[in-house]
């Protein structure tokens, strides 16, 4: 595996690298990786004939200062864990490296209605930064394809839009959201949950899969949305959101039979301190 720290470095490197229609897959990532990255990592070496996975802790994308320091940083682990798969080059930036002085990275783009709920209501500013950060990455890259786990449903469907918009040639895959056994969906986060907070997260998993249930069953999407909020009150958390929308809009649903092809439901809960966010889809395939 290779390793690179500047942007000329790599930008070399992959310049050599496609030769007789090689093409290059990319998974970003911010360090601390799990089987969720790696599920990531997998499913590009399988399609392309170079992979690049990039660690960088986006510092545009906190609203709290302190949520940056908190992140986790485990870089040494996360190159054993790339060269053991067979990651083709690994790329870790500085913060100047990625947003130079000279450059300006700036963006501005309406990603309306996909930015107005959820995490783009809870958490200003943050798909801007999400997506200042894919942009400057997708431009050193120039990958053929863009690899992005489910877990962040909301922030895939943010860059596909940015891609459109931008016509970036760079096809987003959407890879489906690895799992611990007991349902909770693997997150760089999950380390800091006490191990009370981390039994009792299955609840997400649970509330996800009987609101599944309940909508085959007929059942309104905000009397849902109600129960689910409820079932997930449970001792020491404290859910945010519990929405169910078009899976292509994130629009609201109406309480009537006229029902989208594509749904999902997506939350959001502070366990103590640490925030977990899952979401299911509902109806329809990714």
């Amino acid at each position: 595996m290779y390793l690179f720290k500047r942007v000329d470095q790599l930008r070399e490197f992959l310049n050599g690298a496609r030769t007789n229609n090689r093409t290059v897959g990319f998974v970003p990532t911010m360090g601390a990786l799990h089987d969720g990255h790696l599920s990531l990592i997998k499913r590009s070496l399988a399609e392309n004939q170079v992979t690049v996975a990039s660690i960088f802790v986006n510092p545009t994308q906190f609203n709290e200062a302190s949520d940056l320091d908190k992140y986790p940083r485990t870089p040494g682990k996360d190159l054993e864990k790339l060269a053991k798969v067979g990651c083709t080059v690994a790329f870790l930036p500085e913060v100047s490296d990625m947003y130079p002085e000279d450059l300006d990275t700036s963006l501005s783009i309406d990603f309306s209605p996909l930015d107005e709920t959820m995490e783009g209501q809870e958490r200003p500013g943050h798909f801007a930064g999400v997506a200042q950060v894919v942009k400057r990455l997708l431009d050193i890259v120039t990958p053929e394809y863009l690899y992005m786990g489910q877990k962040d449903f909301q922030q895939q469907l943010i860059v596909r839009d940015m891609t459109r918009q931008l016509s970036i040639n760079t096809t987003v895959v959407t890879v489906p959201t690895v799992r611990e056994t007991d349902g909770l969906a693997m997150s760089s986060r999950n380390v800091r949950l006490t191990d009370d907070h981390r039994q009792r997260a299955t609840v997400l998993h649970q509330t996800l899969l009987s609101a599944k249930e309940k909508l085959a069953a007929g059942e309104s999407p905000s009397a849902i949305e109600n129960w689910a909020m409820q079932a997930l009150q449970i001792p020491g958390f404290r859910p945010e959101y519990f929405t169910i929308v078009n899976a292509d809009t994130l629009t609201p649903l109406p309480d009537t039979e006229d029902l989208p092809k594509r749904i999902v439901a997506c939350t959001a809960v502070w366990a103590s301190e640490v925030r977990l966010i899952d979401n299911m889809l509902l109806r329809g395939q990714l």
